[in-house]
């Protein structure tokens, strides 16, 4: 099942994605009298073609999810009629097809854009950003944080939820290595301190959390089952929701907290349970199952927890804005990706970041899974973030991209001529072997986060 969901969410993902991409190239194409021929999601034979009335376009929907093109009217692939040679891209100014190539990416950057503004108008429930553990050999702890700070901002970001304290926390390493923290101390004191990561290779995401070494206070819940889900491992035990887990292997849990560690911690181990039910003690036999987690293999065992409303008030809090300051902020989150992803690439090249951090098509339907089986708002930022990388990357001077084609672009103006057929060509080629390159190398991180 969770096979099943990753595919056809990652496929969805991409599919919006890519439409949003060619679509940016296609609006603009028209706006600028080019005559388009074929809107294409996908590669390869059409699963379904469509007309629309009085629009010579052909928009097809292909058998390969991973891309999607726009065909225009260029006399440099096919020959053109004396009538529509006005329409023809190769025949438009210098500006328009800059504004043509560059379209796409925009479109990616304009749409995560507004989904984070969706995002930020929806809210979401989070735990109050209050420090319950350090770990002994983490930054934080070195920087003088201690049990019991809450914090309020992050390089004078608000923090109203631990999830926005840890993710400003963590894109603020990733972005310049160091970041400032405002905490509130249990006294009421105000304290500033600087979490600073140290070394030259910048570690992957994943591995940056435990550098850290920050967890939030935790409310107390019961080790008791709320749902559990058709068809996953808790239920093929037998397992019911109401059911108070006592013991595991002959060893006590105490805490929801517990339990979740423990099963992570168990893929495919057999894990002999010892539940309360109805006032009765009953032996359950479980085998968590064995899932990839970035880079790491956990268990799962699929069931929530029941957390009573009193505890629920007492350590979450809402986070929302309204629709103006909305607009801001998600313009804010859109540059600040986008810039962070920029970096990233280069730290990437010059060594001083792993390329751990490349994603591949198994992470993405990994992440494209888990987000569309959080929620809507998860796979929403999802989206965001998918789409931001899209946009920059189209945007790198490198042939067969976007931002290839606006390089070349840039030399004819600066030459008051276009670049020959031949040195296009010989770029397109090595263009291909530059992309080639960079999927087979994502791919093997991938495969090397799965088997090893």
């Amino acid at each position: 099942m969770d096979f099943i969901v990753s595919i056809l969410s990652f496929i969805l993902a991409l599919g919006i994605l890519v439409t949003v991409h060619e679509f940016g190239h296609f609006w603009v194409a028209r706006k600028c009298g080019v005559k388009v021929l074929r809107f294409s999601v996908g590669f390869g034979k059409p699963l379904f073609t469509f007309y629309r009335k009085n629009d010579p376009t052909e928009y097809v929907v292909a058998g390969i999810p991973l891309g999607g093109y726009v065909k225009m009217l260029d006399e440099s692939e096919s020959q053109v009629e004396d009538s529509e040679k006005h329409l023809a891209f190769n025949n438009k100014p210098l500006f328009s097809k800059v504004l043509i190539v560059l379209a796409g990416p925009a479109f990616n950057l304009m749409f995560a854009f507004v989904i984070f503004w969706l995002v930020l108008i929806i809210g979401e429930v989070g735990l109050r950003p209050v420090i319950g553990e350090l770990s002994k050999t983490g930054i934080a702890i070195e920087s003088g944080l201690e049990i019991g700070d809450k914090i309020t901002a992050v390089n004078n970001h608000p923090a109203t939820i631990w999830r926005i304290a840890s993710g400003h926390i963590m894109s603020g390493l990733l972005d310049e290595g160091k970041v400032g923290v405002t905490v509130i101390k249990p006294d009421g004191r105000v304290n500033n301190v600087q979490l600073q990561l140290v070394g030259d290779v910048m570690p992957e995401p994943s591995l940056l959390a435990q550098k850290v070494g920050i967890v939030p206070v935790l409310p107390f819940v019961k080790p008791m089952l709320d749902e559990v889900i058709k068809g996953e491992a808790a239920e093929t035990a037998g397992l019911r929701a109401g059911d108070l887990i006592i013991s595991a292997n002959q060893k006590k849990i105490s805490t929801w907290g517990e339990w979740v560690k423990l099963t992570r911690a168990s893929p495919g181990k057999l894990l002999i349970l010892e539940i309360e039910r109805a006032g009765s003690i009953n032996i359950i036999r479980l085998t968590p199952k064995a899932i990839i987690e970035g880079a790491e293999t956990i268990g799962r065992i699929g069931a929530t927890v029941f957390i009573d409303e009193s505890i629920r008030e007492q350590f979450n809090t809402d986070y929302s804005l309204d629709p103006i300051s909305a607009i801001s902020e998600s313009a804010r989150l859109t540059v600040h990706y986008s810039w962070l992803t920029l970096k990233m690439i280069g730290r990437m090249l010059v060594g001083s970041a792993s390329v751990d951090n490349l994603s591949g098509p198994i992470s993405l339907a990994q992440y494209a899974g888990k987000t569309a089986s959080i929620g809507l708002v998860s796979f929403l930022k999802f989206l965001a973030f998918v789409s931001i990388s899209l946009g920059v990357l189209n945007l790198l001077p490198i042939p067969m991209l976007d931002g290839g084609h606006l390089f070349f672009y840039a030399i004819e103006a600066i030459r008051g001529k276009a670049v020959s057929d031949r040195v296009m060509q010989l770029s397109m080629r090595l263009g291909m072997m530059i992309l080639m390159s960079v999927m087979l190398l994502a791919l093997f991180v991938d495969l090397n986060r799965v088997f090893v």
